[in-house]
């Protein structure tokens, strides 16, 4: 996957602000045109495809990166690290699950930053505990919310707030601000060699607002909900289609349309039929599924 993929030639490491300037040049994908490029690398692993997939997603891994400034360690290898998990999303990215590559991504690239940041940070090692993990990537941004973030100390009543909320120590956060403070330039400075001369660090910022791979209560969450949607919609389809989806879809090693040709005494253009008949269903019951429950908006 790596030798598929030669935008990754252009590195953050050889200037951050050229870099920068120069990724915002990759054109964005239509849907349509991100499935058509995703089936061709998992269909027949070609690079060309890959490469437009890596690089129309370039920024949102340096947008994602700039969230994790905080840390100390340098930007450029931070987004060189996410990156390697954007290329990951793109070599094991299903775009039959009707889902957008950003979507799928953005937990790749977080994960790998986050490992990167532990594996770099000596006060964050095996052995620490979930909760203080999640202290450790959720202090910076509840400080923001806050409006705490050049404080120093934090009070005693957000020293609470921050506890009670993350499930740690009084002394966890008191200590973890501690390590985690100093000095951070500002986020309305210039990028010192953008083309465009306006563009701040700010830019780049993730949004705090999107979902957050570190909140892992969130995320197991959000995947319960998906697994019972799944369940309940595998219910309005009938044996054969619920056969021939759980080979094709659901499985690690998929059955090739043949394979299950021969199983029904059908030919394969059949089961592509059934295939897409019976994901057609799936999807619609668990759409009027979360919207019965109230996960997305009701369509007019």
């Amino acid at each position: 996957m790596a030798n598929a993929v030669p935008a990754m030639t252009l590195s953050p490491e050889g200037g951050l602000s050229r870099y920068l300037s120069e990724i915002r040049k990759f054109p964005m994908l239509e849907k349509d045109e991100e499935f058509m490029l995703a089936k061709r690398w998992a269909e027949h692993e070609d690079p060309q495809a890959a490469e437009r997939l890596v690089t129309s997603h370039l920024r949102l891994v340096a947008k994602i990166a700039m969230g994790y400034r905080g840390y100390g360690l340098p930007i450029a290898e931070v987004i060189s690290e996410g990156n390697v998990g954007l290329m990951q999303a793109v070599k094991k990215f299903d775009p039959d699950k009707g889902f957008r590559l950003a979507t799928y991504a953005m937990w790749w690239i977080r994960a790998s930053i986050q490992e990167y940041i532990l594996r770099s940070w000596s006060l964050v090692k095996m052995g620490t505990t979930a909760a203080q993990k999640k202290l450790f990537f959720n202090l910076r941004r509840m400080k923001s919310k806050m409006q705490a973030l050049e404080e120093g100390d934090l009070r005693p009543e957000q020293v609470e707030e921050i506890a009670t909320k993350l499930g740690v120590t009084d002394d966890d956060v008191i200590s973890m601000n501690r390590r985690l403070s100093g000095p951070d330039a500002s986020l309305n400075a210039p990028l010192r060699g953008s083309e465009d001369g306006d563009s701040q660090w700010q830019d780049w910022l993730a949004d705090d607002t999107s979902v957050s791979q570190e909140d892992d209560l969130a995320e197991h969450d959000e995947f319960d909900q998906r697994m019972e949607l799944l369940q309940a919609a595998m219910g309005e389809l009938n044996e054969r289609e619920r056969h021939i989806i759980q080979e094709r879809k659901l499985t690690d090693e998929p059955k090739t349309l043949e394979e299950l040709a021969e199983v029904y005494g059908v030919s394969r253009e059949r089961i592509r039929q059934i295939e897409v008949r019976a994901f057609e269903k799936l999807q619609a019951a668990m759409k009027k599924a979360a919207a019965g429950r109230g996960l997305v908006p009701e369509e007019a």
